[in-house]
Parts: C-alpha cells; sequence; structure tokens
C-alpha cells in the first residue's frame, strides 16, 4: 500500500506541473513574417494565431493571391519557431 500512496503523489505532482507547463505555453507569443515583413502574425506557445498585420501595399484586389500566401508562410514561420 506504501508505493501505492507514493504513486499517488507523484501523480499528483505530475499533473500539477503538466497544468503549469500549459498555461506557460498559452502565455508565450511567437512571431512569425513572411514577405520581407510586409505580414506579420502572432502565435502562442499552443499554436493558436493571435494577431496578423498585412502591409496595405497588399490590398490590392489583384494582389490577394500573394497575400493568401504570405499569410499562410507567416504562420508555417511562427510554428516552426
Amino acid at each position: 500500500m506504501k508505493n501505492l500512496a507514493g504513486l499517488m503523489k507523484q501523480a499528483t505532482q505530475m499533473q500539477a506541473r503538466m497544468e503549469e507547463m500549459q498555461a506557460k505555453l498559452e502565455d508565450m507569443v511567437i512571431e512569425g513574417s513572411a514577405g520581407a515583413g510586409m505580414v506579420m502574425l502572432t502565435m502562442n506557445g499552443k499554436g493558436d494565431m493571435k494577431s496578423i498585420t498585412i502591409d496595405p501595399k497588399l490590398a490590392d484586389p489583384g494582389e490577394m493571391e500573394m497575400l493568401q500566401d504570405l499569410i499562410l508562410a507567416a504562420s508555417a514561420d511562427a510554428r516552426k519557431k
């Protein structure tokens, strides 16, 4: 029974550490960019995109395909970091 009590205590400690690490991941801020900084975004450590900044020069309707590609590239850059 003593081993079982020890295992339960270790499991409780491990669960507390996991919750702490998950909170730290959520508080992290990671920045990614593409197109020489024309598109920038921030994500948390869990991979949730928090904000995106797009250079106004890219708002031309004829540039929308490039804009979409740059957003995807910036997202991939942030996830990689």
